[in-house]
């Protein structure tokens, strides 16, 4: 720390003695300049750094003894904090003036380099401008060298602090199972109670008291009588009103108005606990002891009613709503049962604690009295998680592919309950009290978060139901629900740091750190920056749909513009605005994209040659877009696919082919490959129908036959006429063909078969033959077949010198029938 308090102190001398001219000198070694058009002006509170100092010596001290106190440390550390802000505020000092200088210096260009020149004015107006940006920069420098003193002891505290936090866990004291502290315990437990009641006694001793209770003794009745009534009978009222409501409601909506509904089981009595704990204090009959007793009160019923609230969502009431978990009706109950219990020990453990932190009890005195909550509450766990495996059992025989994601987490989770409710009870019974309050009771909390966010998972559902008019197997699957769902559990990562341990300021020291910013260059980019560009491109983004919706829909539309053209036109100003979008968004943001240029430039290397095909699709795609070649609508023909454009992106291109499946071609094979595009420009197209007569049929008319045929046709444009060519002989047919130009060659298949069709019909009326394919079949040496039919010899084995004769192997290879069917083809041929 001495070098730093040294630059510290030169860089204060610098700022605080020493005159601008005198810099100026100094630097240039000229007599001191005449004082700059603008002076600069010394901020309106300036840092006390001679305070700071000491402050910073004192906590140095501090931490190297190691003996302060937790609050000690704990007030050092906000004192530090409160500086290090002062510090943080002093960093962006004259930051207008200090950009102006260097902006001023960049424009003079760079100084010559060693053996150069440059006119004497620039190189006098340098130094100055560089003298005076020092002068500015001395204040910041020493801000940001005091801003990370203060960070480093501010570290170094909550280091202590958690190693502290830890010792104490892993300390080991005085077992609950050994019987000779078992009588003090009970002893200290039964003199706390007897001087709780004694000093409600001593209350009605004085006259000042009686005359107090006299006086606020209605109050106190009518709050007492409404606790009564409320602890006895708000719970039943409140399901007497669920039952006749829940009974009106249908579908989803009916769980949205049960849960809401529901949570009047937990205000009801609780209202109840708070009217009890003030009709005692308008009483004014508490002592001091009862009266920490009694401000326990509430806190134990807020954890009872929520726990039994909880345990009724998750397991299912007796007659009521539907459960969330898995399981059959005995073992739902003794999950509600178990889940209540749980609520009530850990009240009961805060206030065990409450009241031994002020009778300070022994260690072993606590343990003992702890031991049964802690033992009792790990049992429980133990058979709650069980009960979450049963339900991830449940639901894997269930489901047909199986437990889904939710299931096995509470199986694991169910795991987890298992092996700490064991670990709790076990290390309470060896001595380590805290370690077992640190497992098994943020245990209970995390696992009643826990079945909160599942109760409000199964609301959100609800809700969506209820809302966009669906069943709730379509509520479960939809996404805003597990969206909202995840919102709620980000919001709740910070109570599950509490719940195990972590301190406020660990979690306000985090959130400072993401609200610094991460600096990328010279550009902080904090979470309100990255707000900022999220709205401002939002509002862009929807701004651009606004307009390319309006032009698709009503503006193109009344236009000459084919539907090609139209779409190019609408997304070509979709690209144009997110970019735009974008660049806004940027700089509302103010995040400076100049200093992200090495990067850039370096990483453009590699993207170059990683996403080089990605490139080319994406360029492409903007020429198909400029030079529409091909359009929606379009019927073409690439790469042996053929088929209807569907849709054009920057990096594809979607056909749809005639057997309704959709084939998805890179741009790049549509810009530099052969396409074929049958109605690029207009929808006619050409039909070309070959037809074959037999040999002896008279051509003339054939042909005019076939040129009736075509002229007939509906589709058949009449300029330029249908021709028939007679396009030559054909090894078994006379070879014609009809070419017709079509109005809409979308048709082309349908015309071809319609003309086939008459073709076939004229020709039967006019005996015209068309042929089909005949071949004459001629065998070789007949009269050896014969001979083989009427004596077939079995085939020689073959042996030394012995000969296979053509007749055998014909034999070999035909049978009878065979050797028929060949002579029967031999005397038709002939």
């Amino acid at each position: 720390m001495k070098p730093v308090r040294a630059l510290l102190a030169a860089l204060l001398a610098l700022a605080l003695s020493a005159t601008p001219g005198e810099i100026r000198a100094q630097q240039a070694d000229v007599a001191p300049a005449p004082a700059p058009a603008a002076p600069v002006s010394a901020p309106e509170e300036a840092v006390d750094y001679r305070s700071w100092e000491m402050v910073a010596e004192r906590a140095e001290r501090a931490l190297e003894a190691g003996r302060a106190s937790n609050q000690a440390l704990e007030a050092l550390r906000s004192e530090l904090v409160s500086w290090r802000d002062r510090f943080a505020g002093a960093r962006s000092e004259n930051q207008v003036r200090i950009n102006t200088l260097k902006t001023q210096i960049s424009t003079l260009g760079p100084p010559p380099a060693e053996g150069g020149s440059e006119p004497a004015v620039i190189t006098t107006r340098r130094a100055e401008l560089q003298a005076q940006l020092e002068e500015l920069e001395a204040p910041v420098k020493a801000a940001e060298l005091a801003h990370a003193r203060a960070g480093a002891l501010i570290a170094t505290v909550d280091q202590t602090l958690r190693a502290r936090q830890t010792d104490a866990l892993l300390a080991i004291g005085p077992t609950p199972l050994n019987p000779a502290h078992w009588p003090g315990a009970i002893e200290d437990a039964t003199l706390t109670l007897k001087l709780a009641w004694r000093g409600v006694l001593a209350t009605f001793r004085t006259e000042t008291q009686r005359a107090a209770l006299r006086q606020n003794l209605p109050a106190a009745l009518l709050l007492l009588v409404i606790a009564i009534v409320l602890l006895a009978r708000g719970r039943v009222w409140v399901m007497r009103v669920r039952s006749r409501l829940g009974a009106r409601a249908t579908g989803p909506g009916r769980g949205v108005w049960d849960f809401l509904l529901s949570l009047g089981q937990v205000a009801a009595p609780l209202a109840g606990v708070y009217a009890l704990v003030e009709a005692l204090r308008q009483a004014g009959i508490l002592g001091l002891r009862a009266q920490v007793i009694v401000e326990q009160l509430p806190l134990l019923g807020v954890a009872l009613f929520v726990a039994h609230w909880l345990g009724n969502r998750l397991f299912g009431q007796v007659g009521g709503e539907s459960a969330i978990l898995n399981l059959p009706e005995g073992t739902r109950s003794e999950g509600r049962f178990e889940v209540a219990t749980l609520g009530l020990l850990f009240g009961l453990s805060m206030l065990l604690g409450r009241v031994a932190e002020y009778e300070s009890y022994s260690d072993a005195t606590r343990a003992v009295l702890s031991f049964p909550v802690v033992a009792f509450a790990g049992f429980l766990l133990f058979r709650l998680g069980q009960l979450l495996r049963n339900h991830a059992r449940a639901e894997a025989l269930d489901a047909e592919d199986g437990a889904g994601f939710m299931a096995r987490t509470l199986s694991l989770a169910g795991l987890a309950l298992i092996l700490l409710g064991l670990l709790g009870p076990l290390a309470a019974a060896v001595g380590y009290a805290r370690l077992a309050d640190s497992f098994v009771f943020p245990t209970v909390l995390t696992a009643g978060l826990v079945g909160g966010l599942l109760v409000l998972h199964r609301f959100f559902i609800d809700l969506h139901g209820m809302v966009f008019k669906v069943g709730e197997e379509q509520s479960g699957e939809a996404l805003l629900p597990v969206l909202a769902s995840l919102v709620v559990t980000a919001f709740g990562i910070p109570v599950f740091a509490l719940i195990w341990g972590a301190r406020t300021t660990d979690l306000t020291e985090i959130w400072r750190r993401i609200g610094e910013g991460v600096t990328l260059g010279e550009t902080v980019i904090s979470p309100g920056d990255i707000v900022t560009f999220g709205l401002v491109f939002a509002i862009g983004f929807a701004a651009t749909r606004l307009v390319q919706g309006t032009l698709k829909t009503t503006v193109l539309p009344k236009t000459k513009i084919d539907v090609g053209g139209q779409t190019a036109i609408v997304s070509g100003l979709g690209y144009v605005g997110i970019f735009l979008a974008a660049v806004f968004a940027i700089t509302s943001a103010g995040i400076d994209l100049s200093s992200l240029a090495i990067v850039a430039g370096a990483l453009s290397v590699g993207i170059g040659f990683g996403l080089q095909n990605i490139v080319s699709n994406f360029v492409s795609g903007i020429i198909l877009l400029i030079e529409r070649p091909i359009s929606e609508g379009d019927w073409i023909e690439v790469g042996g696919q053929m088929g209807y454009v569907r849709d054009i992106s920057v990096r594809s291109t979607r056909i749809e082919t005639f057997d309704r499946t959709d084939v998805i071609l890179p741009n790049s094979d549509l810009i530099s490959g052969v396409v074929t595009n049958y109605t690029r420009g207009n929808l006619t197209g050409r039909v070309i129908v070959p037809v074959g007569v037999a040999y002896g049929s008279d051509t003339k008319r054939v042909e005019a036959i076939l040129r009736e045929v075509a002229e007939n046709h509906p589709l058949v444009a009449i300029t330029p006429p249908p021709t028939v060519l007679f396009s030559g002989f054909g090894a078994d047919s006379l070879d014609f063909e009809i070419r017709a130009i079509l109005r809409d060659v979308n048709f082309v298949l349908s015309v071809r078969s319609d003309m086939n069709h008459e073709i076939a019909r004229r020709f039967a009326e006019e005996g015209i033959e068309i042929p089909f394919a005949q071949r004459d079949i001629w065998l070789r040496n007949p009269e050896v077949l014969a001979a083989g039919a009427t004596a077939p010899k079995p085939p020689k084995k073959a042996g030394k010198g012995a000969v296979e004769t053509d007749a055998e192997r014909a034999g070999a290879h035909l049978d009878e029938s065979e050797i028929a069917e060949a002579l029967g083809s031999e005397e038709g041929d002939d």
